[in-house]
């Protein structure tokens, strides 16, 4: 079951456990969508993998299975990242 943590890594925007904003890569590190896109090209900065946006957990599953309220901010923030080039 996804932790769905409550903020972006980089600007530590809180993303709710109902918010469509948020992204989120195979080890769940967590970043919202203008961090993702526009300063990420939507890479995980932390393990290089794709970042997707997070699902949306029901209400009633919410209920039983609480997001996290632990935040995770990368202390020097995120940085841009640049295009590789072949």
């Amino acid at each position: 079951m996804l932790a769905l943590r409550p903020n972006c890594e980089c600007c530590d925007k809180d993303l709710p456990a109902d918010s469509r904003e948020a992204m989120i890569c195979t080890f769940e590190c967590t970043f919202c969508a203008d961090c993702a896109s526009e300063m990420l090209g939507c890479t995980c900065p932390n393990c290089g993998g794709e970042l997707v946006r997070r699902p949306v957990r029901p209400a009633a599953a919410l209920a039983r299975h609480p997001a996290s309220t632990q935040r995770v901010l990368k202390a020097e923030g995120c940085k841009p990242q640049t295009a590789l080039t072949a």
